[in-house]
């Protein structure tokens, strides 16, 4: 009984170990990561193109309120001097379902000019965002926009796929404790995830013709 006491300890405090080198290193990396590098919008510095990332659509198909966020965020941004394009990129698999679209519309009614954003409809996961970002778009300094929560997963795999990135904010108003909550601890596989991806299987997200939004580099516009 003793004997399988012991081994029932040692192998609860293995299990224990596992989980928490499994799940919490990526998350302490993430942190380090994206601890000099996140600004609100007022400290944020100067970058080419701020990069928006999607967010979910409402049924009716307009942005949810943390899309709307962050589409705001990034037109304060543009309207700042800061940036001087909008990088627009969401999911877009399906003809009901455009967040990239919802997204530019959202912008076009807070003033920001057609001309000024850019459109990426295979942004489907935060590793597809950045990979496109770079290698698509040619965008290789930006400022990143989206909630405090994600902001870590979403710099540490731009700085993983050699993207010089500075994370932007874009919490502004107070979310449902709930949602929060549930948002926090998908962001703990999520960022084992985006570890996996971006230093060990490198997947390659649907990609295209590259569409460089700078016709030399990202201080040139085209």
């Amino acid at each position: 009984m003793i004997r399988f006491l012991r081994f029932t300890v040692r192998a609860l405090f293995t299990t224990a170990a596992a989980f928490l080198l499994a799940f919490g290193l990526p998350t302490l990396l993430s942190e380090i990561i994206s601890r000099n590098r996140t600004f609100t919008p007022d400290h944020a510095p100067n970058a080419p193109v701020a990069i928006v990332f999607g967010a979910g659509l409402n049924r009716d198909g307009q942005p949810s309120p943390v899309l709307r966020d962050r589409v705001s965020t990034a037109a304060e941004l543009y309207f700042a001097g800061k940036v001087q394009k909008l990088l627009m990129s969401g999911d877009n698999r399906f003809l009901d379902y455009n967040e990239p679209g919802a997204m530019q519309a959202y912008a076009l009614e807070l003033g920001v000019p057609e001309g000024d954003i850019i459109l990426d409809y295979a942004g489907r996961r935060t590793y597809d965002t950045c990979y496109r970002a770079l290698h698509i778009f040619g965008v290789t300094d930006a400022l990143i926009v989206t909630q405090s929560y994600h902001l870590p997963r979403a710099l540490m795999t731009c700085h993983g796929l050699g993207l010089n990135a500075f994370g932007v904010i874009a919490d502004q108003r107070e979310y449902h404790p709930i949602s929060m909550q549930r948002w926090r601890i998908r962001e703990v596989p999520a960022t084992l995830v985006a570890l996996w991806d971006v230093y060990v299987a490198r997947p390659l997200p649907v990609l295209g013709n590259p569409e460089p939004i700078f016709s030399t580099n990202n201080s040139d516009p085209s």
